[in-house]
């Protein structure tokens, strides 16, 4: 026989081989099919469980993950990542948090993925019916002027504490909560700290159920939120304008506790997903899906205001973005795992 026939063949048996095996490892993952389960923080905020669960939902279906989330504080979460106790943290708001930066320097966590295309956005919010008013509830604009953060200082009898009426109240972010010492730097450089009160609700329930209280008795009301989230798509809002973002003013604010912070808007954020290192070196083909998981803002926004109309659980809401959107799904996963997702959801 001819040798050079023979060495030819093999050559090309070996260039298939080649070829079949990255696609097969991309649809296996080596972290469940050594029975581990993946698990998951617990997130707080309607955005990152709806995160969670789609998340979750194309590892359990596609990939034939099992799949836990364990409860705790921020912090408390992270910091279970970086020790690989948990292995990951959907909707991580990259830069914010020093402890996440220095465990990703150090090796211990990984921080892939933009969730939401074009970024987050936070601020300063009051209800759209402080500035323009509401004629179908008979409610009157009491601050018709009101555009800046910066006014809020003679408006302060406007947006009284109820525990102490000479100051007014700024509802804050929940202890804990990286915005919330980000928030409490702001008040300073915004030299609001004096007049107004900086509210801490205890939770992030307890957050959302004061802002939509004061919504449903169409009271004024000055609160910190985010986007993408479920309050601010189904409640009309209006963030108040902040000084441009600046670089050296914002790290007197993040992560910082200077004592003369200056003024700075937040800078657009990417949302992340937040892994663990060991977890990321055993499983490429998990991680690689986490790192394309990414959704349009407007998208988000739509999933979350259903989420608040008909108080869907983020589960259900996963499954019915993930039916809808089929081309999403395609260009997170190989072609086979957006098979099985698929079939389990007409099924």
């Amino acid at each position: 026989m001819n040798y050079r026939k023979i060495l030819g063949i093999a050559a090309v048996t070996f260039s298939f081989a080649s070829l079949s095996a990255p696609a097969l490892a991309a649809s296996t993952s080596p972290w469940c099919s050594s029975g581990k389960p993946i698990k998951f923080a617990e997130i707080g905020w309607d955005s990152g469980k709806f995160f969670t669960e789609i998340a979750r939902y194309v590892l359990e279906k596609g990939y034939d993950c099992k799949t836990e989330t364990v409860n705790g504080s921020n912090s408390i979460t992270l910091g279970a990542v970086s020790s690989n106790d948990l292995q990951v943290f959907v909707e991580y708001w990259n830069g914010r948090t020093a402890a996440v930066e220095t465990a990703a320097k150090e090796g211990k966590v990984k921080v892939i993925g933009d969730l939401v295309k074009g970024g987050s956005v936070e601020g300063f919010y009051v209800p759209a019916y402080v500035v323009q008013g509401d004629p179908k509830r008979g409610i009157k604009a009491v601050a018709p002027d009101l555009k800046s953060v910066s006014q809020l200082s003679g408006l302060s009898n406007i947006f009284a504490d109820p525990e102490d009426p000479t100051k007014g109240s700024i509802l804050n972010c929940p202890i804990g909560w990286q915005c919330e010492s980000d928030n409490t730097q702001k008040l300073k450089a915004y030299k609001l700290d004096a007049s107004y009160t900086n509210t801490h609700p205890g939770t992030g329930a307890a957050m959302d159920a004061t802002i939509a209280s004061a919504y449903e008795r169409g009271k004024p009301i000055v609160y910190y939120y985010y986007q993408p989230s479920t309050l601010l798509a189904r409640y009309p809002s209006i963030r108040l304008d902040e000084p441009s973002f600046n670089e050296k003013c914002w790290k007197t604010i993040n992560n910082s506790k200077d004592s003369d912070p200056c003024p700075s808007a937040s800078p657009v954020t990417n949302l992340k997903i937040v892994v663990s290192a060991p977890f990321a070196s055993t499983d490429s083909t998990t991680v690689d899906f986490l790192s394309k998981m990414s959704l349009p803002m407007s998208a988000v926004n739509q999933a979350l205001a259903s989420m608040g109309a008909t108080k869907a659980d983020p589960r259900s809401l996963a499954i019915q973005y993930l039916k809808a959107n089929p081309q999403e799904l395609a260009t997170w996963v190989p072609a086979d795992v957006a098979k099985k997702v698929e079939a389990s959801i007409s099924n």
